[in-house]
């Protein structure tokens, strides 16, 4: 579980606000329908409730990452995540998946797509191309029904509208940013 209120960074020559530094969290968090408790968004224009109320990131990709950039520190959190989880992967997830987690019921809406502000927490321009092309984009839940949610809780899977695989939505966003150059 991770967490984090906005701050306001440098960012060119000027400012601007993020959330992305989320740091790990004890105890148990409430899931609300607009995310979790202690948590927030920098720009609600394009990230948060209710379609992106929770950033879950398989922890499975950290290793790929520690090997891409040896040099850097990544505690758990890294990429802006809400959940680290284990054992949801992009190829066996699908938009409209609900999942139990501790007693809150999330559903997936969506890959992540990232902005400049993940090139902002590694310090680098170049994570943005990197994240996309690796396949390991994460995904967004909508809350389904609040609840509350605790580093180690079970994660079940309920079933749901078993829509594209997160990885070909991914693929699909890959093809057509090709096309058009």
């Amino acid at each position: 579980m991770n967490v984090s209120l906005p701050r306001t960074v440098p960012y060119r020559g000027g400012t601007v606000s993020t959330a992305i530094f989320k740091e790990p969290v004890a105890g148990r968090v409430r899931v609300r329908a607009a995310g979790l408790e202690g948590d927030a968004v920098g720009d609600p224009r394009v990230h948060g409730a209710p379609a992106k109320a929770v950033y879950g990131y398989p922890g499975e990709h950290y290793g790929f990452w520690r090997r891409e950039f040896p040099a850097m520190h990544m505690p758990w959190g890294m990429f802006g995540e809400n959940l680290t989880m284990e054992g949801l992967l992009e190829a066996d997830v699908r938009v409209g998946d609900r999942f139990r987690v501790g007693t809150a019921i999330l559903e997936v809406t969506k890959p992540r797509f990232p902005c400049f502000k993940l090139g902002i927490r590694f310090g680098r321009e170049d994570i943005l191309d990197r994240f996309l092309h690796s396949g390991r984009s994460g995904f967004y839940f909508r809350v389904v029904e609040e609840g509350a949610v605790a580093a180690g809780d079970p994660i079940t899977f309920l079933g749901g509208a078993r829509g594209p695989a997160i990885e070909d939505v991914v693929r699909a966003r890959i093809e057509e940013d090709r096309a058009g150059e």
